[in-house]
């Protein structure tokens, strides 16, 4: 029989097996705290493995029957998503380019301001950069290229956090009110290499709530993909967090005054030569769902379009008469003003048509239904905006933070569903997509 060999063994990086799995996470254990290891971990930094005749042998001819179970036809876990093998380093400065130097210790009280869509922009830059996971690396703008070096840089921190540091950067919130560039964390304090996990939310998937986008930074590099909420495990101990020093959307009990990633921002007047006869541009567009959405959908029977119609001027008209303007300030022309009110949700809503006329006929004060393919994720027209400014108005808005604009959102969807359920309906009678019962009760 030949004798058992004792050496030192490396555990391959990419290797899918148990053995290798914990190994790793012991050498992790084992680092230093300059090199990203744990306070509160422990254990040898290199450790002797038991190889015999009969392992050496196993291993030339394949894995085991056991481990062949784990293993899918491409070498990797096919089971459900196991614990990110994702250990932190410590919190820490930058390290940048060998002339940067480090940067100063992290502060909570000197936050850097950043918005939304600036946190998603640089989540996005790994991304497409395929940035390799590692806790002891530094990718090229400083940060530490584990999960929390990854949402530090996405929240423009002036250090390297870990998951055990980040939260005190972020307010607890709900995860109902999860939006972009919010976190999702799990630490686990009593083996934070077990685990602890940190994802950037990037948005819903699914009008249930139940999948979110979920940017992270995991083996083997940073990606971006549909996750179950909270995540693949451990799920009931993920807590949402709102970074401090964000600028853009709500920031708990004090709403933010910055527009949202999702909402245009209000743009200068064009100038008074796109409207009129002949006119045909986006400009044009944009004031009549703009008009729409402020009470002058009566006179549209299709559009808005492009193209300046005699519909564009009386709904002009009669914006600029519901502000009380008379003779050459009503006119149906939008001029600096006119666009200033519309762009900015400023003076008084087109009055509804009464009944009038030599025939003695009446307008009803409800438009009609445009249909529910005006309601769905990532659709834009005049119809969501003039939905929005109704529910506002009916005392169902609290879920805009700026708006409402033409581009259905979340916000939207969950207005609609607080008026669904004041009418005391639940279920798919209560998803936030008006039908035409929604719509007729709501603007009744």
């Amino acid at each position: 029989m030949t004798a058992p060999v004792f050496e030192e063994y490396e555990p391959a990086c990419d290797c899918p097996c148990g053995g290798c799995a914990e190994q790793r996470r012991r050498l992790a254990q084992g680092l230093s705290l300059r090199a990203g290891g744990h306070p509160a971990a422990h254990g040898a930094r290199r450790v002797l493995v038991l190889v015999t005749a009969a392992g050496v042998a196993l291993g030339a001819s394949g894995v085991g029957a056991g481990e062949a179970d784990a293993l899918g036809a491409d070498g990797v876990v096919s089971a459900a998503e196991p614990d990110p093998t994702t250990p932190q380093g410590v919190s820490g400065p930058l390290y940048g380019p060998p002339s940067a130097g480090p940067s100063p210790n992290p502060s909570v009280g000197t936050l850097r301001q950043t918005s939304r869509a600036d946190i998603i922009n640089r989540a996005k830059l790994w991304v497409n950069a395929k940035v390799p996971y590692s806790m002891t690396k530094y990718w090229s703008d400083g940060y530490r290229q584990d999960c929390s070096g990854y949402v530090s840089m996405a929240w423009n921190l002036d250090g390297n956090e870990w998951t055990g540091s980040l939260s005190r950067f972020g307010t607890k919130i709900a995860r109902e009110d999860l939006q972009p560039g919010d976190i999702l964390l799990f630490h686990n304090p009593s083996d934070p290499t077990k685990g602890s996990h940190v994802t950037l939310f990037g948005g819903w998937t699914d009008y249930t709530h139940t999948y979110y986008l979920a940017y992270e930074q995991t083996k083997p590099s940073t990606r971006a993909q549909s996750t179950p909420m909270a995540y693949w495990n451990n799920s009931a101990s993920y807590v949402a967090y709102r970074y401090k020093g964000v600028v853009g959307g709500s920031g708990g009990s004090t709403p933010d005054v910055a527009v949202p990633v999702d909402t245009p921002k209000p743009v200068a007047f064009p100038g008074a030569k796109s409207f009129g006869p002949g006119a045909d541009n986006a400009d044009v567009t944009r004031l009549g769902e703009m008009l729409v959405a402020r009470g002058g959908a009566r006179f549209y029977a299709s559009g808005p379009g492009p193209r300046w119609g005699e519909a564009d001027r009386r709904a002009t008209e009669a914006f600029q008469r519901a502000q009380g303007w008379r003779g050459a300030e009503a006119d149906g022309l939008p001029g600096p003003d006119t666009w200033r009110y519309l762009v900015n949700g400023l003076g008084k809503d087109i009055p509804s048509a009464r009944a009038g006329g030599s025939a003695g006929t009446s307008a009803t004060a409800r438009p009609e239904y445009p249909g529910a393919g005006q309601f769905r994720p990532g659709r834009s027209s005049a119809y969501v905006a003039q939905l929005g400014h109704r529910l506002v108005k009916r005392g169902y808005g609290r879920h805009y933070v700026s708006g409402p604009g033409p581009r259905w959102g979340e916000a939207d969807r969950r207005n609609v569903e607080d008026f669904q359920r004041a009418q005391g309906w639940r279920g798919s009678a209560a998803d936030g997509y008006p039908g035409p019962e929604t719509w007729r009760r709501l603007f009744a």
